[in-house]
């Protein structure tokens, strides 16, 4: 319960120290967004999160309008921004997200939330109780380096973190992210 507790009150903390010190950040990437590629700055998508229950996930786009909705690792390189490069790199493209942080629909450490058409990994994650728990910006799997192209392996990553889950655990794959650990989703090479 301890454990609940400080999480909740790290995220929001987190969030609203972001907002208070970064909104300058956030103008930013939102103007060199809307000036490389039309279209808008931030991509609203739905994604299934705590007990499966879809919600909008909010991420400054990093491809192409236009682009299918897909699985990261299912759409082409070709369809990334020029800006969308470094955002994606530097993990700043997940800023937005701070948003459903305030509205605890995510965390910042936890599984990463899938689309709705990933069936795949939906059933797996079912089967494994991942859904019992706040998906998250970052994560155990993520640090690894393992995405959702192979869903057996994320999810059993993702029981992994569930079994070993602490304040501790917690802090330190903030701080892997934080200094680049896990390349996040990579996207199709072709």
């Amino acid at each position: 319960m301890l454990y609940f507790v400080f999480k909740r009150t790290l995220d929001f903390g987190i969030s609203i120290l972001i907002i208070v010190l970064f909104w300058w950040l956030l103008l930013l990437i939102t103007l060199l967004i809307k000036v490389g590629s039309p279209g808008p700055a931030i991509l609203a998508q739905n994604r299934i999160g705590l007990n499966q229950n879809e919600f909008v996930c909010f991420k400054f786009r990093t491809m192409q309008t236009g682009t299918k909705v897909a699985a990261t690792h299912e759409v082409s390189a070709k369809n990334i921004t020029g800006i969308g490069h470094f955002l994606r790199k530097s993990k700043l493209d997940e800023l937005p997200q701070i948003w459903n942080i305030i509205k605890n629909e995510m965390s910042f450490i936890g599984p990463r939330p899938c689309l709705p058409n990933q069936r795949e990994l939906i059933k797996l994650r079912t089967d494994a109780g991942i859904f019992d728990d706040l998906p998250g910006i970052t994560g155990w799997a993520q640090v690894r380096g393992i995405d959702m192209s192979d869903p057996q392996r994320l999810v059993t990553a993702e029981t992994e973190y569930k079994m070993r889950r602490s304040i501790s655990v917690d802090i330190k794959i903030l701080l892997a992210t934080f200094i680049g650990n896990g390349n996040g989703d990579r996207t199709h090479q072709s």
